[in-house]
């Protein structure tokens, strides 16, 4: 019988990480962003694992980590200083 792909071998996408500035807090620890890119893109995005505990305030800048393959939502991963 021949085995297929195992689950978690094959390779993710390398997520991509992104300079923002926080604009609103939302309900469920969620934060409106808006990406400091070309387009000006905003986003829908949470706190990161760890970083959970940190008080994060519209106006922030932040460094936000992109999936390929949902580029409307992202993980807050620390504060820009």
């Amino acid at each position: 019988m021949p085995e297929g792909p195992r689950r978690g071998s094959e390779a993710r996408p390398e997520p991509l990480e992104v300079n923002g500035r926080v604009l609103e807090s939302l309900p469920n620890a969620l934060f409106k962003v808006e990406l400091e890119t070309e387009k000006r893109q905003t986003i829908t995005a949470h706190v990161a694992g760890s970083s959970s505990l940190l008080r994060i305030l519209p106006g922030e800048a932040v460094v936000v980590e992109l999936m390929a393959y949902d580029p409307r939502r992202g993980r807050i991963v620390r504060r820009r200083s």
